[in-house]
């Protein structure tokens, strides 16, 4: 089983009548170098301005961007080349991220890589301190820019970081 870190950007709260914009994921792994990008075309006519925004694209940028089934595709064939067994979807905000990818790829491809379940990573570092209030974001070493590979590997960073705090997990 591999660890893969998937961080997403919409321009509104939920899929379907909005759209993802971009989704980055890496291995968790030391060198963090196998990593994956795409950016998306919506799907719908609906956007949230202010959403849009923190993803740094125009509306206008966003409807040039990839066909989202080709994209799926893209990253289920990534991650069938970059995980050992079922990958493991890891997300700083899995309640976000995860609805999104979840409903592209059924929606695109059928089914998801990933299977039904995502782990939160801030649940886990709360876990790993005993402190429901804690908060893994120091941990992160890459800055946390809104681009999604950026985003990725900075938790991937911070979910390295906590197994050398004693988090039981192997990274291959």
């Amino acid at each position: 089983m591999s660890y893969v870190m998937v961080d997403v950007e919409a321009d509104g709260p939920i899929p379907g009548d909005y759209s993802m914009v971009c989704l980055g994921a890496v291995v968790v792994e030391p060198s963090l170098e196998r990593t994956f990008y795409g950016r998306l075309k919506p799907v719908s006519e609906e956007w949230v301005p202010e959403a849009l925004a923190v993803s740094g694209f125009s509306r206008a940028e966003t409807l040039d961007f990839d066909d989202p089934a080709e994209v799926m595709t893209a990253f289920a064939g990534w991650l069938r080349e970059n995980s050992k067994g079922k990958p493991m979807f890891v997300s700083d905000n899995n309640g976000f991220d995860w609805q999104f990818v979840n409903w592209y790829f059924h929606h695109f491809t059928g089914k998801n890589p990933f299977g039904f379940s995502s782990t939160n990573l801030g649940s886990l570092y709360k876990g790993l301190v005993k402190d429901p209030f804690a908060s893994f974001k120091h941990l992160r070493k890459t800055s946390h820019t809104h681009h999604p590979v950026d985003d990725a590997k900075g938790n991937a960073e911070a979910m390295l970081a906590m197994r050398e705090m004693g988090l039981k997990a192997r990274f291959r």
